[in-house]
């Protein structure tokens, strides 16, 4: 069988960084806010790069740019708090993105009530001990493992990214979903060239 190497990119496919990003803005985010205290100080960055690995243990992940300030503080981070911000927070995730043009930085407080800062008013938190840090290119891969959460009161209106923007969900909208918690009863789907 002969056929186009899978391992180089086809022609007219180009991989460049312009368009590796602006595919990237098509995958919709949330957005979170990651805190850590270090010297008796809340230090803390906006990431949308944010995953759960895995239920058994209950691990984490985000992706801080290697030349984030946050990432010269990771090796004396030992557990840090992702907290996912509601659609009214889309200025905070500015200003922890370092993108606030404001002469006052907007209204904010971080709270301690587990291992880590929790930042208040947070649609949800995770609080998290750091379990793994590993090179990935010009970002590091940090795996926490969760050890509490705390879920904050209603309305759940996450922000969302998308394409380069934040975005807001309109209330009553979706369909369930699959359960993915029973991971046995996923069907293997087989696709045949």
């Amino acid at each position: 069988m002969s056929g186009p190497d899978p391992r180089q990119p086809e022609v007219g496919w180009a991989v460049d960084d312009r368009t590796f990003r602006e595919t990237m803005g098509l995958f919709a985010t949330g957005v979170s806010v990651i805190a850590a205290e270090i010297d008796g100080g809340v230090h803390a960055m906006t990431a949308n790069a944010v995953s759960s690995v895995s239920l058994d243990p209950k691990l984490i992940l985000f992706c801080p740019s290697r030349r984030a300030r946050f990432s010269q503080l990771l090796p004396d981070v030992e557990s840090f708090t992702v907290n996912f911000l509601r659609d009214e927070q889309q200025c905070l995730s500015t200003y922890f993105a370092g993108g606030w043009k404001e002469p006052t930085p907007p209204a904010y407080r971080f709270v301690h009530d587990g291992t880590a800062p929790r930042l208040q008013g947070a649609l949800a938190t995770l609080h998290c001990c750091k379990h793994a840090v590993y090179e990935a290119g010009d970002h590091w891969l940090v795996i926490g493992r969760v050890v509490r959460i705390h879920q904050g009161s209603d309305p759940h209106r996450p922000l969302l990214f998308f394409k380069g923007q934040y975005r807001a969900l309109e209330p009553g909208q979706g369909i369930p979903g699959p359960d993915l918690t029973r991971v046995d009863d996923e069907p293997a789907l087989i696709y045949y060239d």
